[in-house]
């Protein structure tokens, strides 16, 4: 097969991609658009700009908590969800070089699922545990989703860069849940655990990143982050996408005020409106054990 016309996947990166479960795309996106990204999300983050309808602005736990008093409102924030409406960061999820290397991942017509951008400020704990993202969608197959996560500034081991098990994609999707003992007193909302994560923990490789680089990766691979050790931000922007072939199987057709936007192929500025529910439906509560 040969790379999509402009994409930066080769086939080496396919091939990566296929037997770890993750390729890294270096320097894909370009530094004007990252400046612009980091610029909007200061710009809602202080309250000159009003959110956009449908986002969530989630603040670190340890901040909610009173644990720690942040020096300003953008150390207290760990993440932006859903950033679909706002018409900047918006721009990512539609970005030619990430939809170009998406489609050569699954191929034809694409549309996204769910959209982030992650903060991680200084002087919170912020780990998310190992992982893995198919716990959170209705879609299937897994192979036919994938997610970008795209490096706004440097990512290194002291600032919690991103971690992975290569080969993982392989299993199962696993039990989460909380995780357990004291060293999780402070986890923010949403982020479980792969309950038998711990037999793998040795397994994981860090993936350093430089502004711009992104990592392409398998809906079932274990992945997760570390502690943020310094004194600056470690911000990324992120979305999933998925074939517009894939079924709804979760047991109800509720989607929960989300809209997947096709944004690729047929129908590119359609809403999806696929098959759902299977005769067999899966339970997401399945999956997840508090």
């Amino acid at each position: 097969m040969s790379p999509t016309s402009g994409s930066a996947i080769s086939n080496a990166m396919l091939e990566h991609y296929w037997q770890h479960g993750y390729t890294v795309a270096r320097n894909l996106v370009p530094t004007e658009d990252l400046a612009r990204y980091r610029c909007r999300l200061e710009d809602i983050l202080m309250g000159r700009v009003t959110p956009a309808e449908g986002m969530l602005i989630m603040k670190d736990v340890m901040v909610a908590r009173g644990a720690i008093a942040p020096a300003s409102r953008i150390e207290a924030i760990a993440k932006l969800q859903d950033y679909e409406c706002d018409p900047v960061l918006d721009d990512y999820r539609r970005h030619p070089a990430v939809l170009d290397a998406v489609e050569r991942i699954i191929d034809g017509d694409i549309m996204t699922i769910h959209t982030m951008l992650i903060n991680k400020p200084p002087n919170v704990d912020g780990r998310h545990p190992l992982h893995q993202d198919l716990l959170y969608f209705p879609f299937r197959p897994a192979d036919s989703i994938v997610a970008s996560w795209t490096a706004l500034e440097p990512t290194t081991p002291d600032n919690g860069c991103l971690v992975v098990v290569p080969g993982s994609h392989r299993g199962e999707l696993l039990a989460h849940g909380a995780p357990e003992g004291a060293d999780w007193e402070y986890l923010n909302g949403g982020y479980f655990g792969a309950r038998e994560a711990a037999r793998v923990v040795d397994e994981r490789v860090h993936l350093p990143m430089e502004p711009g680089d992104t990592v392409f990766f398998h809906p079932i691979l274990l992945h997760g982050s570390g502690r943020n050790r310094t004194t600056g931000f470690r911000r990324a922007i992120s979305a999933h996408y998925a074939h517009t072939g894939c079924t709804w199987e979760w047991g109800t057709p509720d989607r929960r005020g989300r809209r997947y936007l096709i944004v690729r192929g047929e129908g590119t500025g359609n809403e999806w409106d696929g098959d759902q529910n299977p005769s067999d439906p899966l339970d997401p509560l399945d999956y997840l054990r508090r």
